[in-house]
């Protein structure tokens, strides 16, 4: 009862707070329910009354006065099909068109206006947790989402602990390379010039997966670093998402190369850094995190 009573709640808010109760739908004369068809005819003109009724899970004999309430008022027309006269092809008249312009306007202000009252990052745990919902109570199944955002507090906790555990269960790495990661997101963190730093978390349906930083080295360089896709998230294309929006970003603030510090045994990484057009430009034997290993720098001309 206690997760029927939030839910509840919740609706009880958000119907309050999007202005769905008040007696006309954004300033207009239409109900909620006769925007939505409005807006459905907006979008699939010449539909019929089974798909819309369909399609909003509405009883055929409510909709059927909702639809005469629009003829009436000069918003709906309706026509015979040329395949079936039995069927009639509903669409918006030029009144009809005009009504949905306004209101499609005044939503979209209405909504700007209540996301102005937050921050960037409160307005993209609101989008990824409203994606959230969309997809845990969707009646169909659909591919999971991978929203890209900024960091928050709680992120580089996150970004240490994925990279320790998972170089050390794939190559065997130790503490060690964990504390590099940890002194590298402190840095970041200590130092960040929102100007010219960047950092992107990837989310799965909410659930973080993956990461990459870009960090100031010099005025005309900047450093892609801490790359990052957990098992889970691989095989979609993130790797290559995260670090075009790297390479993007770099370019967009003037900086010249985007270099980077990779390994030779990290083969996936290093045909994903190529693919984007960095190229090695030098390699060095060191001993770091428990194995001797080759380090390689590449670079990218912006």
């Amino acid at each position: 009862m206690q997760h029927v009573d939030a839910v509840r709640r919740f609706n009880r808010f958000y119907t309050r707070r999007i202005g769905v109760l008040r007696e006309g739908l954004l300033g207009s004369s239409c109900t909620l329910t006769e925007a939505r068809l409005i807006y459905e005819l907006a979008q699939v003109p010449h539909s019929t009354a089974t798909v819309l009724g369909r399609e909003l899970s509405l009883d055929l004999g409510y909709l059927s006065r909702l639809l005469q309430s629009l003829k009436r008022r000069g918003l709906v027309q309706a026509k015979p099909a040329p395949h079936d006269a039995r069927h009639n092809l509903l669409s918006l008249t030029d009144k009809g068109r005009k009504a949905f312009a306004l209101l499609n306007s005044r939503s979209r202000e209405e909504m700007a206006a209540m996301l102005s009252e937050l921050r960037e990052g409160e307005r993209e745990r609101l989008v990824a947790a409203m994606s959230t919902v969309e997809s845990l109570l969707g009646n169909e199944k659909r591919k999971p989402q991978i929203v890209l955002r900024s960091h928050r507090p709680g992120d580089m906790g996150w970004v240490v602990q994925t990279h320790g555990e998972v170089y050390s269960r794939e190559y065997g790495w130790d503490e060690r390379f964990e504390a590099l990661v940890a002194d590298i997101a402190a840095r970041f963190i200590r130092n960040f010039d929102p100007e010219r730093e960047a950092c992107w978390i990837a989310e799965l349906d909410g659930e973080r997966v993956g990461s990459v930083f870009v960090v100031k080295h010099s005025k005309t360089v900047a450093k892609l670093r801490l790359l990052i896709v957990e098992p889970k998230a691989r095989g979609r294309g993130l790797g290559r998402r995260l670090v075009e929006e790297c390479i993007g970003f770099a370019r967009a603030k003037g900086y010249r190369r985007l270099a980077l510090w990779t390994q030779s045994n990290l083969a996936a990484a290093r045909a994903l850094y190529r693919r984007c057009g960095f190229r090695r430009v030098r390699k060095e034997r060191h001993s770091s995190f428990g194995y001797a290993l080759v380090g390689e720098f590449w670079q990218l001309a912006l």
